[in-house]
């Protein structure tokens, strides 16, 4: 059985989530504040954390970074917190995704199980050398992109900056991660960078780069890549 870690001070969401995960077949534990949240995933190790940023004895982030020291377990914020900054700091310290309240049950839902699968692929993912589209296929090892049976050019930084992205399938990765790990961190802000990057790769990989299908734009925040 799946366990799920909620989080949250608001007793109505509580008891929302927990009837409908339960009514799907997880375990749920649930934590009114980060002091209990965090015994709670030593004691219990669930397998997704759920993560409202604003409780009543420390913020959310402050959760996150306290989990990203032992524990690789997928967290999802859950916030009514809006600002694109308030956003990117919850990712950069190690969230996986991010839901703005108010939000559709079904899609959590949807997000929750995507997260549990990455979880699941991750051993594969490690070791993965080949990442095949319905587009494009991307040999790792050889550095060699192939699309529609033609071979795709692709430059060094181009290169870089995909392998990040497609090694981390569904997760989104923050500008602010992809621009130090590509160009260093003296370059963390220069978010255009990225705009020109990603605008090349989708026009080397995408069938409509204005529509793109695996390399996606989370406005404000970063990108992921979808299989």
């Amino acid at each position: 059985m799946t366990r799920v870690l909620v989080v949250e001070d608001d007793p109505q969401l509580v008891r929302a989530l927990v009837i409908n995960l339960r009514a799907r077949h997880y375990g749920v534990d649930a934590a009114p504040d980060g002091a209990t949240a965090l015994r709670l995933a030593a004691a219990r190790q669930p397998d997704v954390v759920l993560l409202d940023l604003g409780l009543p004895d420390m913020d959310g982030v402050d959760i996150i970074r306290g989990l990203r020291g032992w524990t690789r377990v997928p967290i999802m914020v859950l916030s009514a917190r809006r600002s694109s900054d308030e956003k990117v700091a919850a990712l950069d310290a190690g969230a996986d995704d991010y839901v703005t309240k108010p939000f559709s049950m079904d899609e959590l839902l949807a997000r929750l199980r995507a997260a549990v699968r990455r979880t699941e692929d991750t051993p594969l993912v490690a070791e993965t050398t080949l990442v095949q589209t319905d587009e494009f296929t991307l040999d790792l090892v050889a550095k060699k992109a192939v699309r529609h049976g033609r071979d795709v050019r692709l430059t060094p930084t181009e290169w870089h900056l995909l392998e990040i992205l497609v090694t981390n399938p569904g997760r989104l990765i923050t500008q602010k991660h992809l621009l130090q790990e590509v160009w260093g961190v003296s370059h963390s802000t220069k978010t255009n960078y990225l705009r020109v990057y990603m605008a090349q790769l989708r026009r080397k990989l995408e069938p409509d780069p204005a529509h793109p299908r695996h390399l996606i734009t989370e406005p404000g925040m970063g990108y992921r890549f979808e299989e």
